[in-house]
């Protein structure tokens, strides 16, 4: 039986290329010269840290980071979860984005529910972070592929491991 899986992986090395290429656009700006701006990212945790003097300078980094993340990895702008801008140490801020990696529950039951309420012939499944779907031709599959990236634009989705 034709089966494919739904993940969302984050590739970490384009991740950690377009952190780079921002870093070094902001040690080459002028009006960021002398301040505390800096991105920062934690491969473990998941997590990319920005610094700054500022609320509007936070912006600007992001404005610097957010376009060199989508040349690199298109929609990996959209797993970032922005936390709230935390004061550190004087004047300074900081502000966390949590990268979202894998399907959490919430999407893999709307994706489920999506599926099972389109009138497609195939039945998903939630394992762990993906979700397997099955159906009995390959065409109906493909319909499934283009359904779900249609219907899911809010969070980057992969198809893969298709299997006859």
């Amino acid at each position: 039986m034709p089966s494919f899986d739904i993940s969302s992986e984050v590739d970490m090395v384009a991740l950690k290329n377009a952190v780079d290429t921002a870093g070094k656009q902001i040690t080459n700006r002028y009006d960021f010269k002398g301040t505390s701006a800096k991105v920062e990212l934690n491969e473990k945790d998941n997590l990319i840290t920005l610094f700054g003097d500022n609320d509007f300078q936070l912006d600007q980094i992001k404005d610097i980071l957010l376009p060199a993340m989508e040349k690199k990895e298109p929609d990996s702008a959209k797993r970032l979860e922005h936390k709230d801008v935390q004061k550190v140490g004087g004047n300074k801020v900081k502000q966390e984005l949590k990268i979202r990696a894998g399907i959490d529950s919430d999407l893999a039951k709307k994706l489920v529910k999506l599926l099972k309420d389109s009138g497609m012939k195939v039945q998903a499944s939630i394992q762990g972070d993906t979700v397997r779907v099955n159906g009995a031709k390959r065409d109906v599959l493909q319909d499934a592929i283009a359904f779900c990236k249609k219907n899911v634009t809010d969070f980057p989705l992969q198809f893969g491991n298709f299997r006859d």
